[in-house]
Formats: structure tokens, C-alpha cells, sequence
């Protein structure tokens, strides 16, 4: 726990200044709070007692320095909770600019593994909840303990007996506080899971509205929503009774302090052991003790549910990228694209079977490669395994002599250009998507990759041309005119190795032909890698592969595989029909 306080307190870092005053400003205000009480007593005890002439003008005197103590505790109070609060966020800034930087560099068996939702969930609810906690935690702590030794010590010299009274409380309140809190942060922990969850549910649904409208299953989707809304529901159930008990077993203690006293201060007033202006010293000052002791409550609570929300924030951070790059990486800049594996195995994360076996493969620089073969053969995984989405298990891939693994990544990737046929576009306008490819290229580069990727006709057939909004995922596109800007987007990247994954099996004819000469313009001198079900598609490639279970069963140009008479032959025929 040590270690993670300490990671706590490092966010605080580079707002050194505006914590220390928002801390002096807290201890000013304290103080205030403590000083007012001392000068009633000074006026009953004292004043009261003056010359008639003397009396009139030293209250107002008086009653003019508690006006302006109460102008500085104003002051103070609006310090700390604007700036306090600007503090805050800009820490909740700075944690989510890390564990949004840490979610790119982790690899996409990390993705395969979790839901979009639960890691919403860490970047939204969470990170507020720590932003709470790193603001208000330190201050109202010194606030409170500030008030509590200040008030024990004022308490003290007014009268022993009555002190002993109103503290002799605290060590079980600090013992029951420990005892429930531990329950309630354990309660907190599954909240957070729960929350998560629903986010996650959320997303789903949403994302896949036209599928849940497409058949009428609205009703459905309620009805998940709502079993993981009630779980969510008895998790704070649970957290709540713990917290009632935190809240109520505190408050009533500070309650009682305040009927002790007076029953003791009553007893002692009629034995004229204690004077009638002390009492009343002494309950302003039971008030300003059990204030402090309420905040101690809320900031027990606060704590839980703000390191509770770091506990989970640092469980992401602590997960070490398994893809990135070496100590001495080399620089790779532009190139060529001669790709070999050699002796390449390769099984996913947490299963036991190899997807591919002992495959070798030798491609020049510039040659068209076509991979076909039944669903689960390794197709894409081949290609996913060329930019290091994921790492081989045994041997290695070299391109242009070079181990893959011994360049940069980024440099890697940005030799690399993909065509999926799930288009991913991003909300906002087309000139916006396309410029993805190279974010520093200028709107005429923009313009020339969409016309060589046919796609500047369809685009200037909107009433706002490159501006047009596409909505989420590009929803106002057609298929065809999606995937034009996807590889109008890779043409602006202008990489040397292409990766082309089933580009075109969701398109109709007619889109298909049109994305098909695109295609072909942009695996023009390119190292091109092609993953098609349509078969009729890849006749023009100058090399077939034909992956099955057992790894490369055939390859050569289309001619000689149907000379073959094999898998290919067959795969073929079916496909044509």
C-alpha cells in the first residue's frame, strides 16, 4: 500500500504551489473558526464587566474584527474549493492523458481480453471519484485535525474536567470507524466492478442498435440492462449498509459528546463549579469539535471510494505493453518490403494450439501474394503478425534482412498499410478521416490519394464535399464508398507493404468492381498481401497460398493450382458458383 500512496502523492507533483496554499489557506480558515468562540467568551466573560462608555465601543470593535474573520474565512473557503477543485481536475487530466497513453501502447491480445465498457469505466467514474479524493482528502484532514487539537487544547484550559468529557469519546469512535471501514472498502471494490459491467452493456447495445432494432429485440436488451442494472444495485445495497452504519454510528457518537457535556456542564453549574459563560464557550466549541469529526466521516468514505477508483487505475498502468520496442531498436525509415518467415509458430494468449506451424515464406519486394483457404487456417493471423500486432511464438519474420522485432514499432507500422473489410471510420468529416492516414498532409494530397482511390466523384456528390459529416463509424456511407475512404486514407500513408483482409467479401458487384481497381492502382510496386473468399477476385496474382490446419498446402499462380486438380481447384469451383 505504501508504494501505491506514493504514486498517490506523485500527481501532486507539478501543482506543488497551488497545494501548499490551497493548505495554507485551509489552515488559515481553520484557525478563523477557532479564534471566533474565544472572542464571545472574551465578551461575556470580560466586556460585559466594562465602564457603561468603554462596553459599547469595544463590542463594536469586537464585532468589527469577527466581521472581517468571517471575510477571511470566506475568502479562504472560496480559495480552496475553486482552486482546490482546479487542482483536482487538472490531476484527473494528467491520469487520464496516462492511462489513455498506456491503452495505445498495450497490443491487441490485451483488447481480445477485455470490454470496452470496464475500460470507459477507468478513464470516466473512476478517475473523478480519485480527483475528489486527491482535492478534498488532504485539506479536510488538516482542517479537521487542525479544529480537533485546537479545540481540545482550548477545551483543555477552560476546564480539564469537561475536556476529559467531550474526548474520552474518540478512541472508540477511531475504533469503530477502522472496524466498518475495512467492510466498506471491500464493498466499494465490487461497486466498482458493477459499474463497470453496466458501462460495458451499455456500449454493446448501443453500438449494435441496428442489429437490436434490426430484429426487434429492444426488449431483450432491457432485460440484460436491467439483470446486470439490479446486480449493480445490491452491490451498492451492500456498500450502503456499511456506509449507514459509518455515518450514523459517528454522527450519534458526535451527538452524545454534545449531551454529555451538557448533562456534565448542568451538574457542575449547579455546584457553581463552572461558570455560565464557560458552558457556553464550550458547546460553540463541541460544535466546532463534531464538525471535524463529521468531515473525518466523509473523508473515510471519500478515501474508499477514491482509492478504491486508484486501485483500479493502477491495475491497468502496472500492465506491462508485451509489444513495444527494444532497448536499441533500429530506425527503419522507408522500406523496400522484402518479407521472409522463417520457422514461424505462432498460438494466441491462454491456448494451447498453434493457429500456425513451422510456416516459411519468401516474398520479394513489390510481388503480389493472394491467401485463401477455409476460416480458422492462420489467413490473418499471417498478416496480423507482419506489423507486430502480435509477436511470433517461435521463429521470426525479417523484412529487408531485418528482424521485425529489432525496429522501432512505429516506424514498422508506418511501413505497413491495411484495407480490413470492417472499415473503421471515425465521426467527424471525410477531408478528417481520409487525412488519418498522414495527419500532416496537405488538403491537395488529400484530395489527390481520394482520386486515386475513386473516391473524390462520390464525395464531391455531397452538398459539403470533404467537409461532410459521416456520423459514427461513417453510418451516412454506403459499404463501397467506406471502404474508397479507407484505402484513400492508405494511399495517403503511402506505405511499401500493403495488407488487403477480405477488402471487398461485403460489397455488391458493382462496389466491388470499383474498390477492386482501387485496390489494384494502390498494389501497384507495392508488396501486397491479399486474404480473399472470392477467389475470382486474386486470378492476377502472381502468388496463391493455400493455408489449411496443417499450414501451406499449396501455392502457385492461379493457372498452376487448377492444373493441380487440389484444394485450390475445389475452393475455386465453389466459389464460382
Amino acid at each position: 500500500m505504501k508504494e501505491k500512496l506514493l504514486k498517490l502523492i506523485s500527481y501532486y507533483k507539478p501543482y506543488k504551489l497551488l497545494f501548499f496554499s490551497d493548505l495554507f489557506f485551509a489552515i488559515i480558515g481553520a484557525g478563523v473558526t477557532l479564534v471566533i468562540p474565544l472572542i464571545v467568551r472574551y465578551i461575556t466573560n470580560e466586556v460585559v464587566y466594562f465602564d457603561v462608555t468603554k462596553v459599547d465601543k469595544t463590542i463594536i470593535i469586537l464585532g468589527l474584527v469577527m466581521v472581517g474573520l468571517v471575510i477571511i474565512e470566506f475568502g479562504c473557503n472560496f480559495y480552496i474549493s475553486y482552486w482546490g477543485h482546479i487542482m483536482g481536475a487538472k490531476m484527473e487530466a494528467d491520469m487520464r492523458r496516462d492511462i489513455f497513453g498506456h491503452y495505445q501502447k498495450l497490443s491487441f491480445a490485451f483488447f481480445d481480453n477485455q470490454k470496452v465498457g470496464h475500460l470507459l469505466s477507468r478513464v470516466t467514474s473512476d478517475l473523478f471519484d480519485i480527483s475528489e479524493l486527491l482535492h478534498h482528502g488532504p485539506e479536510d484532514v488538516l482542517i479537521s485535525i487542525i479544529k480537533l487539537i485546537g479545540s481540545f487544547i482550548i477545551l483543555f484550559m477552560i476546564n480539564v474536567k469537561l475536556a476529559f468529557v467531550a474526548f474520552i469519546f474518540i478512541p472508540f469512535m477511531a475504533i469503530y470507524g477502522v472496524v466498518v471501514n475495512k467492510k466498506m472498502k471491500s464493498a466499494f471494490a465490487k461497486n466498482r466492478a458493477k459499474i463497470a459491467d453496466i458501462n460495458s452493456q451499455i456500449e454493446d447495445s448501443l453500438a449494435g442498435v441496428r442489429v437490436v432494432k434490426s430484429f426487434a429485440n429492444e426488449k431483450e436488451e432491457l432485460k440484460k440492462f436491467q439483470k446486470g442494472n439490479m446486480k449493480f444495485f445490491e452491490a451498492k445495497k451492500d456498500s450502503y449498509i456499511y456506509m449507514g452504519l459509518y455515518n450514523s454510528g459517528l454522527n450519534g457518537m458526535s451527538t452524545l459528546i454534545t449531551v454529555c457535556v451538557l448533562i456534565v456542564g448542568g451538574l457542575m453549574l449547579s455546584t457553581k463549579a463552572l461558570p455560565v459563560t464557560d458552558l457556553i464557550t464550550f458547546l460553540l466549541y463541541i460544535n466546532n469539535f463534531i464538525e471535524p469529526v463529521k468531515k473525518l466521516v466523509n473523508s473515510g468514505e471519500q478515501f474508499q471510494n477514491g482509492y478504491t477508483g486508484f486501485e483500479r487505475f493502477l491495475e491497468i498502468m502496472e500492465i506491462a505493453p508485451d509489444i513495444k520496442d527494444k532497448e536499441n531498436a533500429i530506425s527503419v525509415d522507408t522500406l523496400k518490403g522484402n518479407i521472409k518467415f522463417n520457422h514461424v509458430s505462432f498460438q494466441y494468449e491462454g491456448n494451447k494450439e498453434k493457429v500456425l506451424d513451422d510456416i516459411n515464406l519468401n516474398v520479394p519486394a513489390g510481388e503480389y501474394i493472394a491467401l485463401v483457404g477455409p476460416s480458422g487456417a492462420g489467413k490473418t493471423t499471417i498478416c496480423s503478425l507482419i506489423p507486430r500486432f502480435y509477436d511470433v511464438t517461435e521463429g521470426e519474420i525479417l523484412i529487408d534482412g531485418i528482424d521485425i522485432r529489432d525496429m522501432k514499432l512505429n516506424e514498422l507500422r508506418s511501413n505497413v498499410g491495411i484495407v480490413q473489410q470492417d472499415v473503421y471510420l471515425f465521426a467527424g468529416t471525410i477531408m478528417e478521416n481520409i487525412r488519418y492516414g498522414r495527419p500532416d498532409a496537405t488538403d491537395e494530397e488529400v484530395l489527390i490519394a481520394a482520386n486515386r482511390a475513386n473516391a473524390h466523384e462520390f464525395i464531391m456528390g455531397f452538398p459539403e464535399g470533404y467537409e461532410t459529416d459521416i456520423g459514427q463509424r461513417g453510418v451516412k456511407l454506403s459499404g463501397g464508398q467506406k471502404q474508397r475512404l479507407s484505402i484513400a486514407r492508405v494511399f495517403l500513408k503511402n506505405p511499401p507493404i500493403l495488407i488487403f483482409d477480405e477488402a471487398t467479401s461485403a460489397l455488391d458487384n458493382e462496389s466491388e468492381k470499383v474498390v477492386q481497381d482501387s485496390l489494384e492502382n494502390l498494389a501497384h510496386d507495392r508488396t501486397t498481401f491479399v486474404i480473399a473468399h472470392r477467389l475470382t477476385t486474386i486470378r492476377n496474382a502472381k502468388k496463391i497460398l493455400v493455408l489449411t490446419e496443417d499450414g501451406i498446402a499449396e501455392e502457385g499462380t492461379h493457372e498452376e493450382l487448377m492444373k493441380k486438380n487440389g484444394i485450390y481447384e475445389g475452393l475455386y469451383n465453389l466459389s464460382s458458383l
